[in-house]
């Protein structure tokens, strides 16, 4: 189970689930299109576009209008941010680096490109440098859940279990509710043999909504 996700930092452009819902931004992005071939140069309709072609994973697509959007605004932020982040869908590391990194000169310490580029490093094994990126996020940014979080998962699939653990408690200290953090930390438990403590997120989990039925290979690998 993979406990590093761009979805710490990039929920609003995650895929939609729904057909009814992914229909709909079919139909948005068609009438953006009919727009843009009246109204070329206009930055917000390329960046809406955009913003639809990463919602349906048309990660060409998208890194090509934000590359217009670079093009007419070579420091618009958003497009470097979320080029950024379709150059990585299509596997060009370095290109993905070098958005960060320009986006960093612009807005030094921004933490959505500093998280990017951690968690870049960790996807490139570039292990001391994502861990190290993760560590100051965690120093300048002590009160976010995220940062901790991105951390423990990076310790996590290193084998730093104990490391990992005491950041998904840390993490959800702030953000109490988070599943995906107690997922990812009974998950830990588990595997540290902490069965008690893993029950009780499991059963903290299904008591916010979880259905239990969906939890049953977890529940399974606890200790009876």
């Amino acid at each position: 189970m993979s406990r590093i996700t761009l979805s710490l930092i990039l929920t609003a452009v995650m895929l939609s689930s729904n057909a009814q819902d992914r229909s709909h931004l079919r139909d948005s992005l068609s009438k953006a299109l009919e727009t843009l071939a009246y109204h070329p140069d206009s930055v917000d309709l390329i960046l809406k576009k955009a913003s639809w072609n990463i919602e349906l994973g048309q990660w060409q697509y998208a890194k090509d209008s934000y590359d217009d959007v670079l093009r007419l605004e070579p420091y618009n932020l958003a497009a470097l941010f979320f080029r950024a982040y379709a150059n990585e869908k299509l596997n060009r590391l370095n290109f993905a680096r070098l958005d960060y990194e320009t986006l960093l000169t612009i807005v030094p310490g921004h933490f959505e490109a500093q998280l990017g580029l951690s968690l870049l490093n960790f996807k490139d094994k570039h292990f001391t440098e994502a861990i190290d990126m993760a560590n100051r996020l965690v120093s300048q940014y002590p009160d976010s859940a995220v940062a901790y979080a991105a951390r423990a998962g990076m310790e996590s699939e290193r084998g730093m279990c104990e490391l990992a653990e005491y950041d998904y408690t840390e993490a959800l200290r702030r953000d109490s509710a988070n599943t995906d953090y107690l997922l990812s930390r009974a998950d830990l438990r588990i595997r540290m043999r902490l069965w008690d403590a893993a029950r009780r997120d499991l059963d903290t989990l299904v008591a916010l909504g979880i259905p239990q039925s969906s939890l049953k290979a977890f529940y399974r690998r606890l200790r009876r």
